[in-house]
């Protein structure tokens, strides 16, 4: 169609270029033949030329009819392509957006699945932990094939999950069971240490054993050292009984112990003073004799300072009197009616009465002197009781730690009950160590004040009686010069 459009264009080109003279001169020219002539064979091609732009625009427009519907089917389906185009560009839009929110969701629900399987496995390592030692020959099973499940990295993910979720089911089923009470068969140690086949009966936190020959009834324990449930069998007939109908289920009555067993740990617990004693190890008996040794000594003290007398203000002025008036011999009496080392140490000074005063102070001071050294005897006694006992509880402490890490060299640690008797031996010795020296110390005191007190009788009396004799020696002095 383009060659076609450009041939018209030449052709009308080169007509109107032969054409365009020819009209200009033909005026001047006139009637020239040669000119009409050349006029005539221009218009004759301008005809022809006519004719044929005719025939060409005809044909153009043959053509282009066919080619403009060809041109609207190929731009319809150019239309027809960019919508499905544009559909499928969306669609595969959308369906990358689909993939990835899809990827998003696979990796929730991995994640979740994840969490989930954490939250099961947590939940089964509780499950064992807090069940009653009777249930774990129930519930061995299933709990061994969640935990192998969980280490078996063959098995597919569904399939741990199948175990665990079997685990949980099984726990389910437990807690309606026991609700209600739940019975099944199982193994106990007796008293005799014999295992025994049997049956349980769970009541809730409470198992009650039977065995199969009706010997061993009781509670279900647990005891260190032992995989299998131990039996605490009922001391009364009437609870054996009544524990055998209840597991047989024919009963309604049944013993139940509020404690969970645990007044049975605290009554065998219990023990005598002397078996307390006992515990403490050789240790205790030194300990023993020095507090016999403080207490005899402080009762000899206490009865000693007890039994001494003191004279009293009436006494001491009666005295003091005889002395101001001069009369010797009623201050001798009145010194000698006193009892007491105060009453002797009077004495002493009014024999000396007559002599210089140093000797006088030096008589009496002899005699307070003798009785402070009788009532402070044996009290260091007492004071090395009150601080030896604690040493020597502290020397149990080091032999009881010392045979409990011998005992941890031949038994391990796993057992408490084997450690027991050297943490025993420690800590009891000291115990009695302080009781004896807190007493002891208390004592001393108490005697090491009363003692003071008898000094301080002492030297009250000692100075009264020396200010009085100095007086009545200044007023003889006195006398005389005047």
């Amino acid at each position: 169609m383009n060659s076609v459009a450009m041939q018209i264009r030449h052709i009308v080109l080169v007509v109107l270029c032969a054409w365009t003279p020819l009209l200009a001169q033909a005026p001047a020219s006139g009637a020239n033949p040669g000119f009409q002539g050349a006029a005539a064979d221009l218009q004759r091609q301008l005809d022809d030329s006519l004719k044929e732009l005719a025939e060409l625009r005809r044909r153009v427009a043959d053509e282009t009819l066919p080619m403009s519907r060809k041109l609207r089917e190929a731009e319809t389906r150019l239309a027809d392509l960019r919508a499905e185009y544009q559909k499928v560009s969306r669609s595969l839009d959308t369906g990358t957006q689909g993939i990835s929110n899809t990827r998003v969701e696979i990796k929730a629900r991995n994640d979740e699945a994840i969490y989930l399987g954490s939250l099961v496995a947590e939940y089964s390592r509780n499950f064992e932990s807090r069940l009653h030692i009777a249930e774990l020959q129930r519930y061995k099973s299933a709990i061994e094939a969640s935990r192998l499940a969980l280490e078996n990295t063959a098995l597919e993910r569904t399939q741990v999950f199948d175990a665990q979720v079997a685990l949980v089911d099984a726990s389910l089923g437990r807690v309606e069971e026991v609700l209600g009470g739940a019975r099944f068969e199982g193994r106990a140690v007796d008293d005799k240490g014999d295992v025994e086949t049997g049956t349980y009966l769970m009541l809730g936190p409470v198992a009650i054993f039977r065995s199969a020959d009706g010997q061993a009834i009781g509670t279900a324990e647990q005891r260190i050292g032992s995989l299998e449930p131990a039996v605490v069998a009922y001391q009364d007939p009437r609870d054996k009984e009544a524990g055998s109908l209840a597991v047989l289920g024919v009963g309604g009555a049944f013993p139940l112990d509020a404690s969970l067993g645990n007044a049975h740990k605290v009554q065998a617990l219990e023990e005598t003073l002397w078996e307390h004693i006992l515990k403490g190890g050789p240790i205790m008996w030194p300990i023993f004799a020095v507090a016999g040794a403080a207490l005899l000594v402080a009762l000899w003290k206490w009865l000693s300072m007890a039994l001494l007398s003191s004279p009293n203000k009436k006494q001491m002025d009666a005295l003091l009197a005889a002395i101001a008036s001069g009369n010797r011999g009623l201050a001798k009496d009145k010194a000698e009616s006193m009892k007491g080392p105060v009453g002797r140490m009077l004495a002493a000074g009014v024999e000396h009465m007559d002599e210089p005063k140093e000797l006088m102070d030096e008589v009496m001071y002899e005699q307070a002197l003798h009785t402070r050294l009788k009532v402070n005897g044996l009290l260091p006694f007492i004071a090395i009781s009150a601080s030896s006992a604690p040493l020597l509880g502290l020397l149990g402490t080091v032999t009881g730690i010392m045979n409990t890490f011998t005992l941890m060299t031949v038994f391990g640690t796993g057992d408490v009950k084997t450690l027991s008797s050297g943490i025993s031996e420690a800590l009891i010795t000291t115990e009695y160590g302080l009781i004896v020296a807190i007493p002891a110390l208390l004592i001393h005191s108490f005697l090491s004040r009363k003692a003071k007190g008898i000094s301080d009788d002492l030297d009250k009396a000692a100075i009264a009686f020396g200010n009085e004799v100095a007086r009545q020696k200044l007023k003889a002095e006195a006398s005389t010069a005047a």
